[in-house]
């Protein structure tokens, strides 16, 4: 069963390649925060990119388990760009990046009852403004500061509770069951059936065999695929995004990464599972 299959637009050689040679892709991915006040000659290009390709956007700004009030200008661009784009969802990070000023780094929310009514008020309110249901993911972190709940039992707490879906990284997953030791097959699983939207599937950095450093800046690992085809088979052919922030190779690279994923979902499959419907959120 065929799964559909994308990547990250990057503006660049990687846009060119892709403007110039069409792959066959499924949809591009972007994050907003890159694209909100563009104009000219790129704003053309991205439209006619977009005219190609469904667009599925995963921001980086919103902090939503941020201490600081939301940044309620911030979300109303949000909603105006994707009230012009109409992409396929609105994604974003389950953890926070901001306080009195911008951290450029996804830091992780604890994993407490107060935190989880905390993220919970705050996904009510900007989905209220965006008028679309929010598209959170599973982050990868380092430490657990003050935890009174594992990892799972947050983050499916939040979705039950906020009404959102889950954008479920099978690298961020990977990365923490080596750091924090547990069962990645175990943790998916308990992921509910109805709330995954899409999948991200990236590259790490193995510095100890109990430390890996989630880079984005690497081709994917064996454990990493093996992993999604197990995803695959508890979940169905879910859309999957490859991820690639830094040190992007060629198209031609990534597109073979993008033929792995389609095997991977093949041999996973059955031949008659039915495709996930993506409706605009």
């Amino acid at each position: 069963m065929a799964v559909d299959v994308g990547i990250g637009l990057r503006r660049g050689s990687l846009m060119q390649e892709i403007e110039q040679s069409q792959p066959d892709l499924d949809f591009l991915e972007v994050a907003p925060e890159n694209w909100l006040r563009l104009g000219g000659p790129v704003k053309k290009r991205f439209q006619a990119l977009c005219a190609r390709y469904p667009l599925y956007t995963h921001g980086l700004s919103l902090s939503i388990g941020g201490p600081s009030p939301l940044d309620i200008a911030f979300v109303r661009a949000i909603r105006q760009f994707l009230d012009e784009c109409q992409p396929v969802l609105y994604s974003e990070h389950l953890s926070f990046c901001s306080d009195n000023a911008h951290l450029y780094d996804l830091m992780p929310i604890p994993f407490t009852e107060a935190a989880i009514d905390h993220v919970v008020e705050r996904i009510d309110r900007v989905q209220d403004l965006l008028g679309r249901r929010l598209v959170l993911e599973n982050v990868s972190y380092y430490t657990a500061p003050t935890a009174e709940l594992d990892e799972a039992t947050f983050i499916t707490t939040i979705l039950e509770r906020a009404d959102c879906d889950l954008l479920l990284d099978v690298n961020n997953v990977y990365v923490n069951s080596v750091n924090h030791g547990y069962d990645p097959a175990a943790f998916i699983d308990r992921m509910p059936l109805d709330r995954v939207r899409y999948l991200h599937v990236a590259g790490h950095e193995q510095i100890e065999p109990n430390l890996i450093i989630d880079t984005h800046g690497a081709a994917v690992s064996d454990p990493v695929w093996s992993l999604l085809e197990h995803t695959y088979r508890r979940f169905g052919p879910v859309p999957t995004l490859l991820e690639r922030d830094f040190e992007i190779p060629p198209l031609s690279a990534l597109m073979a990464e993008v033929s792995t994923i389609r095997t991977i979902a093949a041999s996973a499959l059955p031949t008659d599972a039915a495709p996930r419907e993506t409706t605009t959120s």
